[in-house]
């Protein structure tokens, strides 16, 4: 599935190149992520998803397969799979900044998207809509943190475990979209089980003619 996104940063955008490249300061701003090594073109982590009561981790890396400053576009290519399934998640994601009138800077994702597995049973419409929620909440984060600048201090040794991530929650995320389709996936089932239970009725009621007409 194909999914685009827009949001913009107020920060010129000279500077939000450099930043939003800097995937250190920017991994606490995407949902359900979490970073265990970068090396400047290769992120290796891992991303979080709750369906219900079940949370699904995909383990994978993504790579920077194109970092054009002169047109402020980048590529990245992410694959993952599930740690205790068969699912997999596939990612090209382009990005591409445009410098606004106002000294901001606008920002355009385009994300071709494969899912396998159990997030992957909600559709093209509730991802779309999972999709626009979470970068709504990763723009709300990251315009914060490019507004800060950090001020150079010493290193100092953390004397504190880092926090738990918390999974990106499907349901709760979607709302009432997933709901609806949660009911409709009960109707479904229902009608089912009610032609199942039907066609074992004519089933039964046969054989017993059957039998009746062999005494």
């Amino acid at each position: 599935m194909e999914l685009h996104h827009e949001f913009t940063v107020p920060v010129p955008v000279q500077e939000a190149w450099p930043m939003l490249l800097d995937i250190e300061r920017v991994a606490p701003c995407m949902p359900g992520a979490t970073v265990d090594e970068y090396d400047g073109k290769t992120v290796t982590g891992s991303v979080k998803v709750r369906v219900g009561p079940v949370t699904v981790t995909y383990k994978g890396t993504a790579v920077f397969e194109e970092q054009d400053e002169s047109a402020y576009r980048m590529v990245l290519i992410a694959s993952g799979k599930e740690t205790r399934g068969q699912g997999t998640a596939r990612a090209t994601v382009t990005g591409t900044l445009t410098e606004q009138d106002d000294g901001g800077t606008a920002v355009s994702v385009r994300t071709d998207l494969t899912v396998t597995g159990r997030p992957a049973q909600f559709g093209r419409g509730v991802m779309a809509e999972v999709g626009d929620k979470l970068v709504g909440q990763f723009a709300s984060c990251l315009s914060e943190q490019l507004q800060q600048r950090p001020e150079p201090t010493a290193a100092e040794p953390a004397d504190t475990a880092p926090s738990p991530v918390e999974p990106i929650d499907l349901l709760r995320t979607a709302g009432p979209s997933v709901a609806k389709h949660a009911v409709a996936a009960a109707a479904a089932v229902v009608v089912a089980a009610l032609v199942v239970r039907r066609l074992r009725g004519r089933r039964a009621g046969r054989l017993r003619r059957r039998r009746g007409s062999r005494r």
